[in-house]
């Protein structure tokens, strides 16, 4: 297959791809077309279909479909013109080839998790720890493919458990340096902050919202899962419970981006911190990486309201 990376404008593209985004709209002059976004694990393209006729096969926004198209460039960015369009059948496609995946070693990530928690000296988190992420075999084999956000950052196979890892090792570090600070709970905490996204978020590819991520966002899902298991451990302190779930309400850091409560304690601003520069420097990363315009700047971004020099990483390359 032709990955979407590899597109070039005039190429003709026949071949198998996911549609991630499927939406129907009216030209200036009434008549409908379909705007698409397809996606491989190279990265996703947007698609126009401008004429709906009997070569447009049924398809639904989620499915694999084959597509034969003109590549076309449009203010800049590549596109693509479909002429052709059916649902895939089984046996066409390699899921693998359609969904985004870490760099990073998966069973590494685990095992370092593992670690973690064998190394708590408090019980009780010890317990909860292991009511998440090793006692339900089911939910480990998410924990293992479950990306850690619909979009922006580790959206991909593997997204939050690289997320997580990353968090958390920054989280002991920074446990280490100031006093006082329980380090057992920054550990606990770094790894429950997002367990919530595990039930907001669809498995890939579909990867969208759940009717709960919807209603309720991953900050009060998993604070009501941990409240949960919290409940089912007897003898839980109540006071380490309170803290506890205060970070989970609290990791966002501010009232505007979705946090129930800010930081009142070192270990909650200790989590904000290390989720906030992962997910940020994560950002970064991508669009340093996926960027092709011309120049020593990225296009500006949207969501960290700036561009960012490219200057060192032409350098590094060359």
């Amino acid at each position: 297959m032709t990955y979407i990376k590899e597109f070039q404008d005039g190429q003709r593209i026949i071949g198998h791809y996911l549609c991630k985004e499927k939406s129907m709209f009216k030209t200036k002059a009434g008549k409908n077309y379909l705007s698409l976004v397809l996606q491989d694990k190279t990265g996703t393209v947007p698609a126009k279909v401008w004429e709906i006729n009997v070569q447009i096969g049924d398809f639904a926004k989620g499915d694999f479909i084959k597509v034969d198209a003109q590549v076309t460039t449009f203010q800049g960015d590549i596109q693509l013109n479909v002429q052709r369009l059916r649902r895939s059948m089984e046996g066409e496609y390699d899921p693998q080839d359609y969904l985004p995946c870490t760099e990073k070693d998966i069973p590494a990530m685990y095992q370092e998790v593992t670690r973690w928690i064998d190394g708590m000296k408090d019980p009780f988190l010890k317990k909860l720890l292991s009511r998440f992420y090793l006692e339900d075999q089911e939910l480990a084999d998410k924990i293992h493919q479950h990306p850690a956000a619909k979009s922006v950052h580790h959206n991909f196979v593997g997204g939050y458990l690289e997320h997580v890892t990353s968090v958390t090792r920054m989280a002991e570090y920074l446990a280490g340096q100031y006093s006082p600070v329980r380090r057992d709970l920054v550990i606990a905490a770094a790894l429950l902050h997002d367990i919530g996204k595990l039930w907001e978020i669809n498995p890939l590819p579909a990867g969208d919202y759940s009717t709960a991520g919807q209603l309720l966002g991953h900050i009060m899902i998993g604070y009501e899962k941990i409240c949960r298991e919290i409940s089912r451990i007897p003898d839980f302190p109540e006071k380490l419970a309170l803290e506890l779930e205060h970070i989970i309400l609290a990791h966002h850091g501010e009232l505007e981006f979705g946090s129930p409560k800010v930081p009142m304690t070192m270990e909650a601003m200790i989590i904000h911190l290390a989720d906030n520069t992962d997910a940020k420097l994560k950002m970064i990363e991508e669009i340093l990486k996926n960027d092709s315009g011309d120049g020593e700047w990225t296009e500006y971004n949207r969501y960290l309201s700036r561009t960012f020099y490219k200057g060192g990483k032409e350098e590094e390359e060359t």
